[in-house]
């Protein structure tokens, strides 16, 4: 590397898909690599044309030792890609501990606000229970929501943590984001019906405890108000009325 740098290789190159030297080292994990770089002049701050940042990548790697180096070198924590994306998200999703616990004091709250998604949202996604307690334990919010701007990107328009974990069918992050206090019913698409409707039993059961109503229903595709599973959830005590009476006619049958 020293080699190449000397007799003219430049830290400014960029591969066919716009990534710098010091981005693709930091992606694979090259600690020496990212020091002499830096040393040569690599903008530890460059970003690629999709918005992923140096430290971004270094942070999908899991190398602690990387994303030290980066940091102690000047790199933002709190610059985010086209999709909203900051690198405390990515280590959360990928279950990277310890870099999530050294981003976590130096990832503001106005980045996250911008970004409109919590790193719990990420961690739940990723189904890694111990970033996602760490997170709790720390105080960010268990029952933080989706920014419209990320939500919409979601054909079924969720919002929670809850819901990620749900949907995912992960039952040890659903039962950790419900003792933390998840509350189970702040998604347009029910998280009881996302579990009834996928045969997710433990999970229902675990959102029938929490108190999760067992009347709702979905109507932002269609507005026939007509509960998923029905049978299932008479047995629960549904009122059963609701399902008798459409919004197309001004009679209930």
């Amino acid at each position: 590397m020293e080699l190449l740098l000397s007799n003219g290789g430049k830290v400014t190159d960029t591969d066919q898909h716009g990534v710098t030297p010091l981005g693709i080292a930091a992606e694979y994990s090259h600690a020496e690599v990212l020091e002499v770089l830096i040393k040569h002049g690599a903008d530890v701050n460059a970003q690629a044309p999709n918005g992923d940042s140096v430290l971004y990548d270094a942070t999908g790697s899991g190398n602690p030792d990387c994303v030290n180096i980066l940091l102690e070198h000047g790199a933002n924590p709190n610059m985010h890609n086209l999709s909203f994306q900051l690198p405390i998200h990515k280590a959360a999703y990928e279950g990277h501990y310890l870099a999530l616990r050294t981003l976590m004091p130096l990832t503001t709250r106005r980045a996250l606000r911008l970004a409109g998604q919590s790193p719990v949202h990420s961690a739940a996604d990723g189904g890694h229970a111990h970033c996602l307690e760490l997170l709790l334990q720390s105080g960010y919010d268990v029952n933080a929501l989706l920014a419209p701007h990320v939500s919409e990107n979601y054909g079924d328009m969720r919002q929670s943590p809850l819901y990620f974990a749900v949907s995912n069918g992960d039952r040890t992050c659903t039962e950790l984001l419900l003792n933390s206090g998840a509350q189970p019913d702040l998604d347009p698409l029910s998280c009881l019906l996302v579990a009834v409707r996928s045969g997710r039993y433990e999970i229902v059961k675990l959102l029938l405890e929490a108190k999760a109503d067992v009347n709702c229903y979905f109507t932002a595709v269609t507005d026939t108000v007509f509960p998923t599973a029905l049978l299932y959830w008479l047995n629960q005590g549904l009122d059963a009325k609701k399902c008798f009476c459409c919004s197309h006619d001004d009679i209930c049958l």
